[in-house]
């Protein structure tokens, strides 16, 4: 499954207004997964829908980001790698507002998004999925789908797109009204997916989306990434996979302790021998595992 998501392209999801009328697309949810037969290059026609640029970031005296340059094009599905303490959590929490950088520009949809709290970013149309999850355990699954949907005031829909999650994930279903804490990982993370998407976003951050799943559940998530961004949601994710980022992924970005040393279509950093050493076992790390 994994391999066939990633030999196949993507067409490139029609252009969305301002509103949520690029999303009568959720009708088709849980049918099969579309042919990917397009790839949006990285400099085509598509506009960039997350800039970060010149980004300098602190943890008091310590420098997290050093001039950090990123985008994320409309349609694409771009993959940010690195290793522990690279900055990869460091950069989320710029994107959602949740760390202020001492210097340079964060634009979503061509605005800036410095100076604007958290929920208000949410409301621009920016979801995330959070490392760990990050449920609220005492709630019930159904509860916290909803907190997704917290922003939004057309009951009807969220009600409808409740369903939607439902149908999309029935192990979310059979435990919709147990408390989130007593789910299993994979579980919590399926809740935690379909919460973001309650909350209907034009670009959705994902921290590591498949940690802690089964190799069913992976497979189950990197075909809803592929989903969600052929409905024409654009996608940034950190993920500890570097292959399986890679291979569902346009673009990517290499973070290095706080620099990006390494950038390119997802397919040609597959290729790379720095990625197969650094990340995929290739041939540098099976000389020195000798």
């Amino acid at each position: 499954m994994i391999a066939t998501v990633a030999r196949s392209g993507l067409a490139p999801p029609p252009q969305r207004g301002e509103g949520w009328e690029g999303w009568e697309g959720w009708e088709g949810w849980g049918e099969d997964l579309p042919e990917r037969t397009a790839v949006p290059a990285s400099g085509g026609a598509a506009h960039p829908v997350l800039q970060l640029k010149k980004i300098n970031s602190f943890y008091g005296p310590v420098q997290a980001h050093f001039d950090l340059d990123i985008e994320v094009r409309q349609g694409q599905i771009v993959s940010l790698l690195g290793g522990n303490a690279s900055g990869k959590s460091t950069t989320m929490k710029i994107v959602l507002g949740l760390l202020k950088p001492r210097s340079g520009e964060v634009n979503f949809n061509g605005a800036s998004t410095l100076g604007l709290s958290t929920p208000q970013i949410i409301r621009k149309g920016i979801g995330s999925v959070p490392e760990a999850r990050r449920l609220f355990p005492a709630m019930t699954v159904r509860e916290n789908l909803l907190m997704g949907a917290y922003a939004r005031n057309d009951r009807k829909a969220v009600a409808e797109d409740l369903e939607r999650m439902l149908a999309l994930f029935p192990r979310v279903a059979e435990r919709i009204e147990f408390q989130a804490g007593t789910l299993s990982g994979g579980e919590q993370q399926m809740v935690a997916m379909a919460r973001a998407l309650m909350g209907r976003p034009r670009l959705i951050c994902m921290d590591e989306p498949t940690m802690g799943l089964s190799p069913l559940y992976v497979d189950k998530v990197l075909e809803l990434i592929a989903r969600i961004n052929a409905q024409g949601v654009s996608v940034f994710m950190v993920e500890q996979n570097a292959s399986l980022a890679l291979q569902i992924a346009h673009h990517g970005y290499v973070l290095q302790t706080g620099r990006i040393v390494l950038s390119g279509p997802a397919k040609e950093l597959l290729a790379d021998a720095r990625i197969r050493d650094a990340y995929l076992g290739g041939e540098g790390a099976a000389r020195t595992a000798s």
